[in-house]
């Protein structure tokens, strides 16, 4: 069965695929019911297609889509029918403007595959950086409130930030120091800011540092 070329040439004007915007089986359908390249100076939009959708031809049988939307194109005028009506309208063709036509129409193509693209890899959930750190708190001396120490090192608030399990570990003379797993989105929480915050608590705090830090 021959396509109709003439129909399809029409269509293709203000398209690049016969249905939607990507590659699909109505455009294999018709693809194949075309003998053989058509004529670029009669159906120039036609010819850009056919050369497109050819450089498919490995993917043709895993491309979405259904073929019924070539049918609309397919038993109707053949190619030297058109032809012959091109040759009579030959005074209405504009012979110089195929090329920028052409020009335009690549352009657009690659606009349409660049925004597809886009918006494919938008849709993708963005990797969120963490990391797991251990972060330990020392205390002035043996008589400081260690429950009030670590009361107000977990009042901090951050975006990002979540305070996890704590031990107090003997560090000599008596006095123990406070070590607390915290897990943070790298982008959002500062370490050196966090430790900032912990010195405000001058009243329980001498020092804070970061004993380790993982990758999560």
């Amino acid at each position: 069965m021959s396509a109709d070329l003439a129909k399809l040439e029409s269509h293709l004007a203000t398209r690049s695929y016969v249905e939607g915007y990507t590659p699909s089986q109505a455009d294999v359908a018709v693809f194949k019911a075309i003998s053989s390249a058509p004529d670029a100076s009669a159906y120039p939009h036609v010819s850009r297609w056919y050369n497109h959708i050819k450089s498919y031809s490995s993917e043709f049988d895993s491309l979405s889509g259904s073929s019924k939307a070539g049918e609309a194109f397919l038993g109707g005028s053949s190619a030297p029918a058109a032809a012959k009506k091109e040759e009579e309208d030959d005074d209405d063709v504009d012979l110089f403007g195929s090329d920028e036509e052409e020009d335009a129409e690549a352009e657009r193509i690659k606009a349409e595959r660049v925004a597809a693209y886009n918006a494919k890899k938008s849709a993708k959930p963005k990797t969120v950086a963490k990391s797991v750190v251990t972060l330990e708190v020392k205390p002035w001396d043996d008589e400081t409130d260690m429950a009030k120490l670590e009361e107000s090192v977990r009042s901090i608030e951050m975006p990002g930030l979540v305070w996890g399990a704590s031990k107090l570990v003997p560090i000599g003379y008596g006095i123990r120091k406070l070590q607390i797993t915290l897990v943070v989105e790298d982008e959002l929480v500062s370490l050196d800011e966090l430790q900032e915050k912990v010195a405000e608590f001058d009243d329980y705090v001498q020092s804070s540092d970061v004993a380790a830090m993982q990758k999560l």
